[in-house]
């Protein structure tokens, strides 16, 4: 499809001017969505100064990455370990607290010695954007996955700084409906300065929108460093705890998704048991933190038997002793006896699935879609995701292909759990799909300089 002539067209013109007059209108309202959180979490009204764009004014122009919350984060991080090598130092901008805090956890020197500030992303409005450009001068601007933001998008080319799409994506659910409305995302993407996206038909997306500068540059969550002090803890507790027993993970599992989910572990013990087999120990590990408790009440009622991993565990995951500050006296938790331990803490993902045999990750089994498998992946797992993967495209499909990865409903889990091998996959498979699908850091990187000094053809 040819590349437009003319951007924004007048019909998105007109549109950006309601989308200002819509900001001005909901601002108090959005001010009120951020105290009511804040009411529950205190650092999303925290820090409001930053919102509006205020900062100090710095010496140094710097690199400034947009990672809306925490998976972005995630996506981001080997990206910002590479960089922090240069001279250049680094802003980072969130809209939740969740992933500005994950930055300040990740990388302490670097924000203690001015390298790198993490900072809430300014409201979507021109002005707000004017001041945080004039505190940080930034040299480029990198937003990960896919924050199509009008303002930002207008704002950076008003001001003159290049906006990067990073480790981008467009989900097919997304750019179907999207070009079928008068005005949506799909109109204003074109103001990128370029794409570096997972695929190539993530890419032939962003072509048909009219975009010509796209580089395939894969999924940078492969490059991801691995905390190998969970890879150590895992280990460690499953040969204290579990032995041979055979292990599932479910991670990242979604409102909406506990009661079936919990259903099939149920049918899957009685069926292991029924023919003399060991059953498996489920590692269940929600979404959100909020619904630990909640989730905790589910299982109960089901009647399985549970322990969660505050209880078992302490900080520095090893098993409790019997003289510890434990709620439940560990001498009285026989881990082997359980159907479930439920993981009741955020940021010890590797940990849950070093554990595991096999890896079920959530949110496909809802319409919300799929989370990313790419961390029970870089751990040689094998996956399960469920029906709706439109979130994931990239790396699903591709995992999908080389047999790393099943997609299945809970029904087939059932039979696939109980009449095959939980490692279906072997390790040439696992080994041929991670050789083809790292080192996104590198060919982002490579892309970049090639979009800021593009070479005489």
């Amino acid at each position: 499809m040819a590349k437009p002539s003319l951007f924004p067209s007048f019909n998105t013109r007109v549109v950006l001017v309601l989308y200002r007059l819509i900001w001005a209108v909901c601002l108090p309202l959005v001010l009120f969505f951020l105290y009511w959180r804040g009411k529950k979490e205190p650092a999303y009204f925290k820090f409001l100064a930053e919102r509006f764009g205020r900062h100090k004014l710095r010496d140094k122009s710097h690199i400034w990455i947009h990672a809306v919350s925490l998976g972005e984060v995630r996506s981001a991080v080997p990206l910002i370990k590479r960089l922090l090598l240069d001279d250049t130092p680094v802003v980072t901008t969130h809209f939740t607290p969740a992933g500005r805090s994950a930055i300040m956890r990740l990388f302490p020197d670097a924000v203690a010695d001015g390298r790198l500030t993490a900072c809430y992303v300014p409201f979507d409005y021109s002005a707000a954007f004017r001041r945080f450009f004039k505190a940080f001068r930034p040299v480029y601007g990198l937003v990960m996955e896919v924050e199509f933001w009008p303002g930002m998008i207008m704002s950076s080319r008003k001001y003159g700084v290049p906006l990067y799409l990073c480790n981008g994506q467009y989900p097919s659910r997304s750019f179907e409906r999207d070009q079928q409305r008068f005005f949506s995302r799909a109109k204003i993407v074109p103001g990128f300065a370029g794409v570096m996206v997972k695929s190539e038909l993530q890419a032939a997306r962003f072509r048909m929108l009219g975009i010509d500068r796209v580089a395939i540059t894969g999924e940078m969550r492969f490059d991801q460093p691995i905390p190998q002090a969970h890879i150590a803890a895992a280990r460690t507790f499953r040969t204290a705890a579990m032995g041979a027993r055979p292990v599932i993970t479910m991670a990242s599992m979604v409102v909406g998704e506990d009661v079936s989910a919990l259903d099939m572990i149920a049918l899957v013990q009685s069926q292991f048991v029924q023919r003399g087999l060991e059953k498996p120990l489920f590692i269940y590990v929600p979404r959100a933190p909020e619904r630990f408790d909640v989730v905790a009440e589910i299982i109960a009622e089901k009647s399985l038997s549970y322990a969660k991993r505050s209880d078992v565990l302490d900080a520095l995951l090893q098993i409790k002793s019997e003289t510890g500050n434990a709620k439940t006296d560990i001498a009285k938790i026989d881990i082997n006896g359980l159907d479930i331990v439920l993981g009741d803490s955020l940021g010890e993902m590797y940990f849950y699935l070093e554990l595991c045999d096999l890896a079920i990750v959530g949110g496909g089994f809802c319409p919300k879609g799929s989370h990313n498998i790419s961390e029970p992946l870089c751990l040689r797992k094998p996956v399960i995701i469920g029906p709706n993967d439109y979130t994931i495209e990239f790396p699903a499909r591709e995992a999908l292909a080389y047999g790393v990865c099943l997609q299945l409903d809970f029904s087939q889990i059932i039979d696939q759990l109980i009449n095959h091998p939980l490692q279906f996959a072997s390790d040439e498979q696992m080994t041929a799909f991670l050789d083809a699908h790292s080192g996104g850091t590198a060919k982002t990187l490579a892309a970049l300089d090639d979009f800021m000094h593009p070479t005489s053809r």
